[in-house]
Formats: structure tokens, sequence, C-alpha cells
């Protein structure tokens, strides 16, 4: 579980720093919001819970391991697609998609840290 987040963390740095350097060559910052949430939410928070997993299996081995790593890699993508797709079209339908993936995000951010302090145990 821990090596898998840690791989899918770095798609979300390289999406995010593309995104970083299409904005600084563009000089257009309007999607300033969705390069720092993919840097934060994908690459330093996965980043994160894929190195407490693997450095505590039996937290990464548990249930609530899987419903953080299904929750948070799908409510992350729904989330900043739809914002950046709101940013650039200007479609406010877009904000129950946003608010879904946001929900789903925040969930499984909820049950990593529910499993942490249930479950990791000092020896």
């Amino acid at each position: 579980m821990g090596i898998k987040l840690i791989k899918i963390s770095t798609l979300y740095f390289v999406i995010g720093v593309s995104l970083g350097y299409y904005m600084s060559v563009a000089h257009n910052y309007e999607l300033t919001g969705v390069h720092v949430h993919i840097n934060l939410l994908g690459w330093t928070a996965l980043t994160l819970a894929g190195l407490i997993y693997h450095t505590f299996p039996n937290l990464a081995n548990s249930k609530l391991a899987k419903w953080h790593f299904w929750l948070h890699n799908l409510g992350l993508p729904i989330m900043m697609i739809a914002l950046a797709s709101l940013i650039l079209t200007g479609n406010t339908a877009l904000t129950a998609a946003i608010a879904t993936g946001a929900t789903l995000t925040v969930l499984g951010i909820y049950i990593f840290a529910y499993n942490v302090w249930a479950n990791l145990k000092s020896e």
C-alpha cells in the first residue's frame, strides 16, 4: 500500500509541476488553486501517507487504509478536473462535482487520520 501511494504521488508531482511550468511560461495563473491542491493533496499528502504505511505495515493492512486509498484517489482527480473546468469555462454546474470530489477526499483523509490515531501503537 505504501509503495503504491508513493508511486501514485509522483504522477501528481509531475502533473502539478507541469501545470506550474505551463502557467509560468504562459503568464496565466488562473489555475493556481488547482496547481496548489495537486501538489499538496496529491504529491505531498500521498507521499507522506505512503511513507507512514510503509513504515507501519499494520496501518497499511487495515480496511481503513484501503478506504483511505480509494476515497483519496477517486476524490482528488474528480475535484481537480471539475475545478479546472469550472475556472476555464465558468460553468457553475461543475460546483457539484467539485463538492463531490472534495467530500470523497476529505473522508479519505479523515479515515487516514483515524487509522493512525486508533492503530499506531508505541512499541
